[in-house]
């Protein structure tokens, strides 16, 4: 399915995010001991094999935190936390020294959980209060097998999917360290056509 966005529209949906990823930004802060950066650099449209190469690639080295949205919009968040992320993470947040090849813990994998759980909460909510939607996101998972079997459900129950792809880059500082984590965020076709439809019909941003 062709979608047609023109730049003013792919602006306005950075914009929602941007807000929703505000809010995250400061919950995380409180975790993360730190300042907090989350921002929104990139979309695209993509085909679902492509999507799926793209997060099969991360698989490998990288642990996936997967976090569904449902009800009136469908789509998932994927948090990427490489090796890197879950030393630096583990320091500051848990007060572990750890090498981040060691097998995850109990802790470290709640910890990734829960910020996962956060920034998607955070931005599910301020989508849900702009968009006037009825949505939710699930409790955050750490898929323990192949990445298409965690996202079958979406792309067989909507066959028509093309994802609208969110590349977000979270930031955070710690004694001058950068941490950079990166997170994917995708709606299938019928929701991003229900978010334009949302765009051009209501002048939400002078309410």
């Amino acid at each position: 399915m062709e979608l047609q966005v023109n730049e003013l529209e792919r602006d306005i949906i950075k914009e929602i995010l941007n807000i929703g990823l505000a809010r995250a930004a400061d919950s995380f802060a409180a975790i993360a001991k730190d300042r907090v950066l989350l921002k929104v650099p990139d979309l695209q449209l993509m085909e679902a094999e492509e999507l799926l190469k793209i997060v099969r690639a991360y698989e490998h080295s990288h642990t996936l935190i997967q976090s569904d949205i449902k009800g009136e919009l469908n789509g998932s968040t994927l948090m990427l936390f490489s090796e890197l992320h879950v030393e630096q993470l583990s320091k500051v947040c848990l007060g572990m020294t750890v090498k981040g090849s060691d097998p995850l813990t109990e802790m470290q994998e709640s910890l990734l959980l829960e910020v996962s759980n956060i920034i998607t909460g955070a931005l599910v909510t301020q989508l849900a209060n702009i968009l006037k939607a009825s949505i939710y996101g699930s409790p955050p998972v750490a898929p323990k097998h192949d990445i298409a079997e965690s996202l079958k459900g979406i792309f067989t129950d909507h066959p028509l999917f093309q994802p609208l792809v969110f590349t977000v880059i979270t930031q955070f500082t710690n004694n001058s360290k950068l941490v950079e984590l990166p997170l994917l965020l995708f709606f299938d076709t019928n929701t991003f056509i229900k978010i334009l439809e949302i765009i051009r019909s209501y002048n939400f941003l002078t309410k």
